[in-house]
């Protein structure tokens, strides 16, 4: 880790997020995000039975969140978030950590969009293994602001939590 990640001294339980934990999640999405998602958009998520749906609790509170869908044979990492007195913790890195063990078989695909200003989480994704590779203009609502599209794919010789990862051929917009 460097400098400028705090040590976290809590301990972490990762879990899959139940209906009953939407107050949290929500709470921690509005917290968040400019434009958060609405209940209606974090249930269907939920319901999803391919979907991936994990929080990160630490004394029983959700701190963190993920939501990752998948299509066809591609993973969408559709939503992350870690609220903001916890961030810089490594709560993200877990949450990724977890879903690419339960996902992350050889040759597994998985896409974001991010934000070009989230530099934080674009170095993140890049440790991850996530490649940069286009962009989609005027993603963002709020503010039209472009989103940055990322691809990792697991490689067929190497383990789901291996971090040395690549773009698939011809991946972008």
């Amino acid at each position: 880790m460097t400098d400028s990640v705090k040590l976290r001294r809590k301990p972490l339980q990762i879990r899959r997020v139940t209906y009953a934990d939407l107050p949290q999640v929500i709470a921690v999405e509005r917290r968040s995000f400019p434009t958060p998602w609405s209940l209606a958009m974090f249930v269907l998520e939920l319901s999803k039975p391919s979907g991936i749906c994990l929080a990160a609790l630490e004394d029983d509170r959700i701190c963190g969140y993920l939501v990752c869908s998948r299509y066809d044979t591609v993973w969408h990492i559709m939503n992350i978030a870690v609220d903001e007195p916890r961030r810089r913790l490594g709560i993200a890195s877990v949450l990724l950590e977890r879903l690419f063990e339960r996902a992350g078989r050889p040759g597994a695909q998985f896409t974001l969009e991010v934000r070009l200003s989230n530099e934080p989480a674009i170095a993140l994704y890049e440790r991850f293994g996530f490649q940069s590779s286009g962009l989609r203009r005027g993603y963002y609502h709020d503010n039209k602001e472009d989103a940055l599209i990322m691809w990792r794919t697991v490689p067929e010789r190497q383990a789901a939590g291996a971090m040395i990862e690549t773009a698939p051929q011809g991946a972008g917009a």
